[in-house]
């Protein structure tokens, strides 16, 4: 007999639990959601849009009565509003569970952080650079705590150049900015691991990635955004790489979840092997040095 496929329907009950998801008021980050309170977990959105994320927890409720979930603001394009957001849970809570990395933009004409940072590369990596190490004391305080970190197929055409990290040297490219963000989030994965592998408590440190899904992150690529409607799987299916790195109990740190069928774009959540460069050992230190500096967190 074939062995049954991962699904949602593997993760136990979460009650007691706490995860806080970045960016869940739509697509993958919010049918993440929607399953984790399900599983009656106490899920804390932070997301920039609040009215939005209101009306996400709002839908939720609705479907499930007894979900705890509530919306916090939280801008990762602005490292006051990161702080601020960070702070607000270490307040409300003395641990963290799960904390998922899920926000993130795509392919948008040039602009800057709040900080002055390049839109993706800020919002995609750094902001969750400075929002891990702020949250990282809880994440340590608590016992199998993890890290989700969402990749994208697109790291794959990552380039990273760190001596122009916020493109001010070089002509704006918008998708080679987003893939190399996304090998950011990679490089952030194996560098934290690598720091953390002396502490007896460190959380699991996994990253995932959704194929080909149909969101509103692709809004800004023309071509993609049509050929959504023939080949992108939908959020549903999208999202069960985010919750099996995040819910399998056979996770290790350093693994990455992608789809299993055609070239990782579509099917069911399985383990898959980022791209050769972004296991290089000397970026990933460099970018933590740059990442640091630029955000002034430190771990």
């Amino acid at each position: 007999m074939a062995k049954a496929k991962w699904n949602e329907a593997q993760i136990k009950d979460q009650t007691g639990r706490l995860i806080v998801i970045t960016g869940a008021t739509s697509g993958i980050g919010k049918q993440t959601a929607k399953v984790l309170a399900e599983k009656n977990a106490t899920v804390i959105i932070g997301a920039r849009n609040l009215a939005k994320a209101d009306a996400v927890v709002s839908e939720i409720k609705t479907q499930y009565p007894k979900a705890t979930i509530s919306a916090r603001e939280l801008d990762l394009a602005n490292l006051e509003s990161i702080a601020a957001f960070a702070d607000s849970i270490i307040q409300s809570f003395d641990t963290l569970d799960v904390l998922i990395n899920n926000a993130g933009i795509m392919a948008c004409p040039y602009s800057e952080t709040k900080d002055s940072f390049e839109i993706q590369m800020g919002t995609n990596h750094l902001g969750h650079f400075a929002l891990t190490g702020r949250l990282m004391p809880l994440l340590l305080a608590t016992p199998k705590s993890r890290l989700v970190i969402l990749s994208s197929m697109a790291h794959a055409f990552g380039k990273l150049n760190t001596s122009d990290i916020n493109w001010q040297q070089r002509q704006y490219n918008t998708s080679r900015a987003y893939a190399d963000s996304k090998q950011a989030n990679l490089y952030f994965m194996f560098e934290l691991i690598e720091r953390l592998k002396d502490q007896p408590n460190a959380p699991i440190i996994s990253a995932a990635h959704p194929g080909w899904t149909r969101t509103e992150l692709q809004r800004h690529t023309g071509t993609i955004n049509f050929l959504n409607r023939f080949f992108a799987q939908d959020v549903e299916q999208g999202a069960l790489p985010t919750l099996r790195a995040g819910f399998d109990d056979n996770v290790n740190s350093g693994d990455f979840y992608g789809p299993e069928n055609f070239f990782e774009m579509h099917g069911a959540p399985v383990k898959v092997k980022p791209r050769k460069l972004s296991q290089d050992s000397a970026i990933p230190k460099h970018l933590w040095q740059i990442s640091e500096a630029l955000t002034q967190v430190e771990y």
